[in-house]
């Protein structure tokens, strides 16, 4: 295992930081310069003051660059303008300057700092008209370099400015890139998650309440059947242990489903919605009818129209709904017949169950079958319906056969 780095040589300095180093070495660079100007110079008292005290506000501005780039920049030209004139030492705090207007224009201000430094390029060509002949410190051909070297400075910048544009726009794509693979990676979980809870509902939750039912009936059969006492104690002995075995397989049964409904609940999220992968289809239809018939409940299937195959997410999404509302009804509707009408169409497949129970929305809602029939159909661009009617109860849902796009999800 690699070892942390113990020292700091890789870290960067803060802004504040460097804006220090800035003014320090500027201020080292000038001061030195004048220095080593004054050997051959003589200056009055008031020129010494005044020109030291220009060094220094130009100096002592850099440290503010960053926060108020033309402020600064026009602090230190104004001291330029003062120092040069009035000192007779030639020190190099035009540097200051320089700095300053490079931070402008690196700063965005690119139109400030050209005429800042038009300004700069006036005062000192005004200033060398004013000498008398013979007097000039700068000649046309120094004048015209330093021109040249402000304006290869701002090009400079400009460049630089434009780099870290790009720079800046590359690190916003790569967030970007990175914060979208994170929302599909968790959009994919959040799909996986959602099918389990679906299938999990719709195949233990189906099962089950067919064990429950299925025991709460053959007890209802020995509660009829239970002998009498002048019978033999060992049939009845029998019985009451029969009986205890079915209340415990009853009991269990509807602990389960407690169990696996708080088991879905945490799975679920009300704003989730995806499609589940094909595991049955309508193929397995008479499975199912045949499981809802043990229980007790009179089922029979009708089809209209000619059957054909159908995309197997579709057909999964059709048998679980017709297999949830069976669930339902006998479970709630305490209904004694029901009907499975699969309505083959054009566009669509319509699946429909009706029985004569006495189910409703209200009692139903409770649960998560309702609300994941509907978000099968919805997934599929379709609608799905449940309500009461005068006979009983009514699933209908519809079906489209061809894949929805994205604006209907």
């Amino acid at each position: 295992m690699a070892l942390p780095p113990t020292g700091l040589p890789g870290k960067r300095l803060s802004a504040r930081a460097k804006d220090l180093a800035v003014t320090l070495a500027v201020t080292a660079v000038a001061v030195g310069g004048a220095l080593w100007g004054m050997r051959d110079t003589s200056e009055t008292f008031w020129q010494a003051v005044t020109g030291w005290t220009m060094l220094g506000v130009a100096c002592g501005a850099l440290h503010f660059r960053r926060r108020r780039p033309i402020s600064v920049a026009v602090v230190t030209l104004l001291a330029c303008a003062v120092y040069y004139p009035v000192s007779g030492n030639d020190g190099p705090v035009m540097l200051a300057f320089v700095i300053a207007l490079y931070t402008a224009a690196v700063d965005g201000r690119f139109a400030a700092a050209a005429a800042l430094g038009v300004v700069a390029m006036l005062l000192v060509v005004y200033g060398e008209v004013l000498q008398e002949p013979g007097r000039r410190r700068v000649d046309d051909m120094s004048i015209m370099m330093m021109a040249g070297w402000l304006l290869s400075l701002l090009i400079l910048a400009r460049a630089q400015r434009t780099r870290a544009a790009y720079l800046e726009e590359v690190r916003g794509r790569a967030l970007a890139a990175e914060r979208e693979q994170e929302a599909r990676a968790q959009q994919s979980a959040s799909e996986e998650r959602l099918r389990i809870a679906r299938e999990l509902h719709d195949v233990l939750g189906h099962s089950i309440s067919l064990i429950n039912v299925q025991s709460s009936a053959a007890l209802h059969r020995l509660s009829k059947r239970r002998p009498r006492p002048a019978d033999d104690s060992a049939v009845s002995g029998d019985l009451a242990t029969a009986e205890e075995a079915l209340e415990a397989v009853k009991s269990t049964s509807r602990d389960a489903l407690g169990e696996l409904r708080s088991t879905l609940g945490m799975l679920r999220q009300a704003d989730e919605s995806a499609p589940t992968a094909p595991t049955a289809g309508l193929e397995r239809l008479p499975e199912l009818l045949a499981g809802a018939r043990s229980a007790g409940l009179d089922v029979r299937a009708e089809t209209v129209g000619t059957p054909r195959p159908l995309p197997p997410p579709l057909d999964l999404a059709a048998y679980r709904i017709v297999q949830e509302s069976l669930t339902n009804v006998t479970r709630h509707a305490r209904a004694c017949r029901a009907t499975v009408t699969l309505t083959y169409a054009d566009e669509d497949l319509q699946v429909r169950i009706d029985d004569d129970g006495q189910g409703s929305t209200d009692e139903l809602a409770h649960g998560s079958g309702i609300r994941g029939m509907a978000e099968r159909a919805k997934a599929f661009g379709g609608e799905l319906t449940a309500r009461n009617t005068a006979d009983g109860f009514r699933v209908s849902a519809r079906l489209p056969l061809r894949p929805p796009s994205e604006g209907e999800l």
